[in-house]
């Protein structure tokens, strides 16, 4: 019987996949997360525009509810970036009680989202919209630590973009020089700390010999104490005063939430299935985002979805089942109740350093550049997506982003009919009865596009692995966009861990040129392409390859 909702966790117990040497594995790695996590759950925060322990209690209360009823075996949750925007606009516009009631809304939409089982909702969002609003998020992150960076201690920063930048350049004469060069170290030392161990955190080493140094020698500097106070070691219970008046105000900030959180937490899932060779349950993993959202504003807690830097950091440190999770949120509860009085030592511009470097990893600027060498129509997806983002609103962003791509695709729809007519299919073999068992054959039929790209790739992903060589057959694809090239890219590259060797045919010149810039050609080698399936098939009958000519790049370009 295939369930809605059924964590990992307890199919893994009733499988009995949780065993001893598994669980101390999960413990350490628990740990680590957990030191991982302290820093930049603060930092969210602060950069957010609410006080530091809100961070801390939504990765203890958040990320112990993702893991003990998510859909991931090593799905990390709490406070991340992408959230950061969003968060300041509701607090600037609604307060915090408007927070709290547009976290809750959210929350409740992500529930609804997985019992209707819209889990697959992500294989609906464009390649390129994604890259947009989370280059477009680092951008904005990137500037509100500007502030910190600067030591300015005026309070009347611009919300605008644009103006937020006249303001920094103003001011540039009244910036404490203390601050600047502790942001200076402090980005030193985290990207630098990487080349000694990854398994300790530079930002968590930066802060501990940051804070020392300043609290030693007395800087004078702004502090998490001097603007925020000592970190409470307590949760607090509180209800939101809601006026049913104003309910329709958070609709729209809570549906970007829920969107932007549904979106994180899925990609997520997705990089550590890759990552461990396993799949989530989508929509249990949407309703577990949605009780920890609707739960942890009631302690004090901002937004929460699943951050793929701590996850990847899971993974990389051994965590197999979500007893790592859970151990993260334990750490840092113990960390705030034991040691939270010493984070108001930490230097707001310690943080800033801190943020700065986390938003030049989400930038995705390779990405970026990748997806403005392709096709002209995801270029404009990306640049809209971006500028709307980085100027007007994420909300408006994402709304723009999806209507433009769904436009563009009905125009590229058109363009392939208008020509299809005058097209001649030169792959002619059909039957595939006599092709021997250790060959696989899977046809990509039709535009390969953000709505049929995630279908494919996970297919490609799970069955390709079955066999000692694969032809993809591309004969019927009319074109391909960044999504696509994407999509294919990530399963080739799992495919070829097995050891399986990928072939592709009857690729139409349109599309080799976006396989060849968007890197997929330089992946599967050009002695694995060919003009049509009877050559394919040829050399697939061949077994090892001993001797062949490489295929020139000018047959498909």
């Amino acid at each position: 019987m295939k369930y809605i909702f059924k964590p990992k966790l307890i199919s893994l117990w009733q499988h009995r996949l949780i065993d001893k040497n598994t669980i101390t594995k999960d413990v350490l790695a628990g740990l680590v997360v957990g030191i991982v996590a302290l820093p930049l759950a603060i930092a969210f925060a602060v950069a957010s525009g609410v006080s530091p322990e809100k961070g801390l209690i939504t990765a203890v209360i958040a990320g112990f509810i993702i893991s003990l009823l998510g859909g991931s075996r090593v799905q990390i949750g709490g406070p991340t970036g992408a959230f950061v925007i969003i968060i300041y606009a509701i607090v600037e516009a609604h307060g915090l009680e408007g927070l709290m009631i547009s976290t809750i809304m959210a929350g409740i939409f992500l529930i609804a989202f997985g019992l209707l089982k819209l889990g697959t909702l992500l294989k609906f969002i464009p390649h390129p919209l994604v890259v947009g609003f989370t280059s477009g998020i680092a951008l904005v992150i990137f500037s509100i630590q500007v502030k910190d960076a600067l030591g300015i201690v005026s309070s009347n920063v611009p919300s605008d973009f644009i103006d937020k930048w006249v303001f920094y350049f103003q001011h540039i004469p009244d910036a404490n020089l203390n601050a600047l060069w502790i942001t200076f170290f402090t980005i030193l030392i985290t990207l630098g700390f990487k080349k000694i161990t990854v398994r300790i955190p530079g930002s968590f080493i930066a802060i501990i010999v940051v804070s020392g140094v300043v609290s030693l020698t007395g800087i004078e500097v702004a502090t998490i104490g001097s603007v925020f106070g000592e970190i409470p070691a307590r949760f607090h219970f509180e209800l939101p005063g809601i006026s049913w008046e104003k309910i329709h105000l958070y609709i729209g900030p809570a549906l970007t939430i829920a969107l932007l959180g549904g979106i994180e937490s899925l990609l997520s899932a997705v990089v550590s299935d890759g990552m461990i060779g396993s799949n989530h349950r989508s929509n249990t993993e949407l309703i577990s985002q949605g009780i920890a959202n609707v739960l942890t504003p009631f302690f004090g807690g901002i937004p929460a979805t699943g951050a793929i830097a701590r996850t990847a950091t899971n993974v990389k440190n051994g965590g197999r089942t979500p007893i790592a999770g859970m151990v993260h949120a334990v750490t840092l509860l113990l960390i705030m109740l034991f040691f939270g009085k010493y984070a108001a030592l930490i230097p707001l511009s310690c943080l800033a350093g801190i943020l700065m470097v986390v938003a030049y990893n989400m930038s995705e600027w390779k990405s970026f550049v990748s997806i403005l060498k392709g096709s002209v129509f995801d270029i404009i997806v990306l640049l809209t997506t971006f500028f709307l983002t980085v100027l007007v609103d994420l909300t408006v962003a994402i709304e723009v982003g999806i209507v433009l791509a769904s436009l563009l695709f009905m125009k590229r729809m058109a363009d392939v009919a208008k020509y299809s007519d005058n097209e001649i299919d030169v792959d002619v073999i059909e039957n595939y009865s006599h092709i021997p068992r250790e060959i696989g054959i899977f046809e990509i039929s039709g535009p390969f596009f953000f709505g049929s790209a995630k279908e494919y790739g996970e297919w490609l992903k799970s069955s390709g692995q079955k066999y000692e060589i694969l032809i993809i057959r591309m004969r019927h694809v009319p074109f391909v966009d960044s999504t696509g090239v994407h999509n294919l890219k990530e399963a080739i590259r799992n495919i070829q861990k097995r050891e399986t060797r990928v072939m592709l045919s009857g690729i139409k010149p349109n599309v080799g040129k976006e396989l060849i810039k968007g890197g997929v050609i330089d992946i599967i080698g050009d002695n694995n392409v060919f003009l049509n399936f009877g050559e394919a098939l040829d050399e697939a009958r061949k077994g090892p390859v001993l001797k062949q000519e490489k295929l020139k790049r000018d047959h498909i370009s």
